[in-house]
């Protein structure tokens, strides 16, 4: 089982230098983080950044007319509000809990300040970001020129890295939402996947049966985006 209420159970606060562990332990807040709860809206200014330990969140840009799309999940592997620490304080994406579960949060002060100060905590905070771009650009790009059964796969995957266990909590219509398209497509693609033996679905509920079978039924940008995060954030990705 997985300690949510243990901070270090997300990788930038275990890769933190003591003398920064040390000054954040008792300014870190635990959260509780359930699904579809709005962390930040889109020009809203931040108060906090968030650390995911057990619970996913999706990066999602909205348009005039309420359509959405995700552009980057974060879990246990970074941190939700980097607008914060990069200059501008507010981001035209929205924060939503993709996955239900836990994670901490940090005054927008606290963290504006440990970054100005420079040194190891910039240039982890740096890496990540870099990552972050990259699972951005490589998502929209995935958009564009790859499948929705590949995109799908590759969602499932990257959901998956983020999370304890094979089962993920997630309904059709959000699943759509995420991927801004038609929830009948979602209903196709997933019955595809599950007539395949690679996952099971019922109610809200997938279950992945077969990794292996999705990796290979994905596109390459799952795993150029794994790659550049483990280059950038070594650590060992759930397998």
């Amino acid at each position: 089982m997985v300690n949510s209420s243990d901070p270090k159970q997300n990788y930038l606060l275990a890769s933190l230098p003591d003398a920064q562990w040390k000054r954040w332990l008792t300014d870190l807040e635990p959260v509780e983080l359930p699904l579809g709860h709005v962390l930040y809206e889109a020009g809203g200014t931040m108060q906090y950044v968030y650390f995911p330990t057990t619970a996913i969140v999706s990066l999602l840009y909205v348009m005039e007319n309420g359509a959405s799309g995700e552009i980057a999940v974060v879990g246990s592997e970074g941190l939700v509000g980097v607008s914060l620490f990069m200059g501008g304080g507010s981001t035209p994406s929205r924060a939503v809990v993709q996955s239900a579960g836990n994670g901490f949060r940090l005054k927008a002060d606290l963290m504006k300040d440990e970054f100005d100060k420079g040194g190891p905590v910039l240039r982890l905070l740096l890496r990540y970001t870099q990552a972050l771009i990259t699972q951005m650009s490589q998502t929209a790009v995935c958009n564009r020129h790859h499948s929705l059964d590949q995109q799908l796969c590759r969602w499932l995957l990257m959901s998956l890295d983020r999370l304890q266990g094979n089962e993920l909590v997630m309904t059709q219509e959000l699943i759509a939402n995420m991927l801004g398209v038609r929830r009948e497509g979602v209903t196709e693609g997933a019955l595809k996947l599950q007539k395949a033996g690679l996952i099971s679905y019922s109610r809200g509920r997938i279950s992945v049966l077969d990794r292996p079978g999705l990796e290979k039924r994905t596109c390459e940008c799952y795993e150029v985006v794994k790659a550049e995060y483990e280059r950038l954030l070594p650590r060992q990705f759930a397998a």
